[in-house]
């Protein structure tokens, strides 16, 4: 049978989608741009093929289908700007089968302009076809949280901007299948500046919060107790909480690269979020000395490696570059995670703890990274010599917090 809809690039955004289009019945294809890696599970994935979706290496079953979804990664480049690579593979090997009639829609995260004038003239030029006219073209921001089972895509609105309004109608009538709320944006950078927005916010909001609990530890102030306490007011507040880093594929956009002008916010917010590994590394050194102990030659295990908890994702977790900082402040590290059975750092291979409480008694600290649902965190408060805390999870006086 033929698929209704061809979702281009496999990774964290082009993977949910297609689980979400097979849940709701449509016939869908996925075709891969690069060596992605998403965040289901095996589990997710067999009952998506069970349901009838089709991993395809064939481009020519890309021209079969009424709507085709652009989801390739678009992570920093060396400029610092967003890398398009993989969005321009895309559309090129699309362009080459598109036909009359059919919705083109990107869903990557990109900056405001990019669906226009860098992806409409890749697929007209390629097809000989016109946007607006022969095919309808339209972006929208994906809105994936890996992981969360609350906020299911049929209970999460989605935004569409298009080139014209039949465009916009067109990916409205597509996403309509999805979800039970559909928001049109005025047009194309509208729904782009959508995603600049809604990643920027949450980026912004962790480095105000990250260094809250600098400042905090300085003051002798319990950070945790003073969120617990304001998260009670029922307005004009959103609760965050400092951890070791952002980790994850959602990049902080500061229009690098892309523009005459930056946004100064952004780029401070990169700066505090950046520095919190080095934080939490000086944090660790620290408890050591008061312990009478030396960070060379320190045992230290680190719990959960991944970016987020329950997830076998590692993009961008700031677990790689503390344990490349004790490494190198001689340190030997170890780490204990059970969805990573593998980790190396730095192309070294870090060795993995078997027995979680036994390397948490034997271990001079223990870093809790990552609190994976299956930690025992009061169990491990009480076996570990020290505990360093990044995410405020343990019961409160267990353990050292950030």
């Amino acid at each position: 049978m033929p698929a209704d809809l061809a979702v281009i690039g496999l990774g964290p955004y082009g993977l949910p989608l297609a689980q979400a289009a097979v849940a709701a019945g449509i016939h869908t294809v996925g075709y891969a741009t690069g060596p992605e890696a998403g965040s289901l599970s095996p589990a997710e994935l067999r009952r998506m093929h069970a349901a009838g979706f089709r991993p395809v290496t064939d481009p020519a079953q890309l021209g079969r289908v009424r709507t085709a979804v652009i989801c390739s990664p678009t992570p920093r480049g060396a400029d610092g700007g967003l890398d398009l690579g993989q969005v321009e593979a895309a559309a090129r090997t699309l362009a080459e089968r598109l036909r009359p009639h059919t919705t083109v829609i990107l869903e990557s995260p990109v900056l405001p302009g990019t669906t226009e004038e860098f992806l409409r003239p890749l697929l007209e030029e390629g097809s000989g076809l016109r946007a607006g006219r022969d095919f309808h073209l339209a972006y929208s921001p994906s809105r994936v949280d890996p992981g969360n089972r609350e906020h299911t895509p049929a209970g999460t609105p989605k935004v569409i901007g298009g080139l014209t309004p039949a465009c916009t109608e067109s990916a409205a009538t597509f996403y309509g299948r999805l979800t039970d709320k559909v928001v049109r944006a005025r047009g194309l950078r509208e729904a782009e500046t959508v995603q600049l927005l809604e990643t920027n916010f949450r980026h912004v909001n962790i480095a105000l919060v990250n260094e809250m609990a600098v400042l905090c530890h300085e003051l002798g102030v319990d950070l945790w107790d003073v969120i617990r306490c304001a998260e009670t007011k029922p307005f004009g507040f959103q609760a965050f909480r400092p951890g070791p880093g952002v980790g994850g594929h959602g990049v902080p956009q500061d229009l690098t690269g892309h523009a005459t002008r930056t946004l100064r916010m952004v780029e401070l917010a990169q700066q505090v979020n950046t520095r919190m590994p080095r934080y939490v590394v000086q944090r660790a050194a620290a408890l050591l000395n008061e312990h009478g102990k030396s960070a060379r030659g320190a045992r230290v295990l680190l719990l959960g490696v991944t970016y987020k908890p329950d997830l076998a994702d590692l993009q961008g977790t700031p677990a790689e570059e503390v344990a490349v900082r004790l490494m190198k402040l001689g340190a030997a590290v170890s780490y204990h995670d059970p969805h990573v059975p593998a980790w190396s750092v730095l192309d070294r291979p870090v060795p993995r703890a078997d027995s979680l409480y036994e390397a948490a008694a034997d271990a001079d600290l223990t870093i809790l990274v990552q609190p994976h649902r299956t930690y025992d965190l009061q169990g491990l408060s009480v076996k570990a010599q020290l505990l360093l805390d990044t995410r405020g999870v343990t019961p409160t006086g267990a353990a050292h917090r950030l």
